[in-house]
């Protein structure tokens, strides 16, 4: 039996995120008391069929029953129930302006706050113990729709089994991955911004990318890295990770920060391993110098 508990922030896209679970074949349920979560383990565990694979949303519309939801998480690990959470995160001019988009209302907001931002914040406060407990956190801030549901499909497209790593490429002038474990700059190689025939190109294709890789510093940091990745990978399992984020970036997210994380991604893959790769700012209009 999978169980996966998703939590996290009002507007972080809990609900795409469901959506998305349910076409792989979960059986979803939204909105569920922290009282009921050993109810579902006990009926996943003695089920057969769609009901081996579930999901489940708890988060702060459950009021004061919410107040469990640490207790709850306890419990199911001391019957044995094996479980992931799955975090959503945003920062809060993202979730403001989602808010003032979608003209919802946040479930917080008249009942122990005045305003959004207020509601935010006391929000965060309240699920700050269940993102420290986390096995996945998806910082949904620079994502879109389409991106959300890939990075969903990517890790839980299967059954469960070890730690997946998931390889993010990204622009610095965008702002770090928030979820990254693992964060190495690319900055310092040949930039194919400055090559007028690649520029408006990206790392996934053939001429940017083996412009980048024909550099001697970009081939003796790649030997590097999948030395070092290499290395790290069996001690982040021993430590009972379930997914390692590791991040990429250069200055835009469009040349070698995606040359790099393609490559670590496909590396893993070549040893069976399982691999997410997601290019964050790859696609971005104004995407700086490369």
């Amino acid at each position: 039996m999978e169980l996966v508990i998703v939590t996290g922030l009002s507007g972080a896209g809990k609900s795409k995120v469901v959506n998305a679970l349910e076409d792989l074949g979960y059986f979803c349920v939204d909105n569920v008391p922290p009282q009921m979560l050993e109810k579902f383990a006990q009926l996943g565990s003695t089920s057969q069929g769609s009901a081996q694979r579930m999901a489940v949303v708890v988060d702060a519309r459950g009021g004061e029953m919410f107040d469990d939801f640490a207790g709850a998480l306890d419990r199911l690990s001391g019957q044995g129930h094996p479980f992931r959470l799955l975090f959503l995160d945003a920062d809060d001019e993202t979730l403001l302006r989602r808010y003032k988009e979608g003209r919802r209302r946040h479930p917080l907001l008249d009942r122990s706050a005045l305003t959004i931002e207020d509601a935010i914040q006391q929000e965060r406060r309240l699920l700050k113990t269940a993102r420290q407990r986390a096995d996945i956190v998806f910082d949904t801030s620079l994502m879109t729709p389409a991106q959300l549901r890939e990075r969903v499909v990517q890790t839980f497209s299967s059954p469960h089994q070890g730690m997946v790593t998931h390889c993010i490429s990204f622009g610095f002038k965008n702002g770090l991955p928030k979820e990254a474990d693992l964060v190495f700059d690319v900055r310092c190689l040949p930039n194919p911004f400055y090559v007028p025939e690649l520029r408006e190109h990206t790392g996934l294709e053939a001429p940017v990318r083996d412009y980048i890789m024909a550099a001697p510093q970009s081939q003796e940091l790649m030997r590097r890295l999948f030395e070092l990745i290499d290395f790290l990978l069996p001690l982040y399992l021993q430590e009972g990770k379930s997914q390692l984020v590791v991040a990429v970036g250069c200055t835009g997210g469009r040349h070698r920060s995606v040359a790099f994380a393609q490559a670590i991604g496909e590396h893993l893959r070549s040893q069976g391993l399982p691999v997410a790769i997601t290019h964050r700012d790859k696609d971005r209009t104004n995407h700086g110098t490369g």
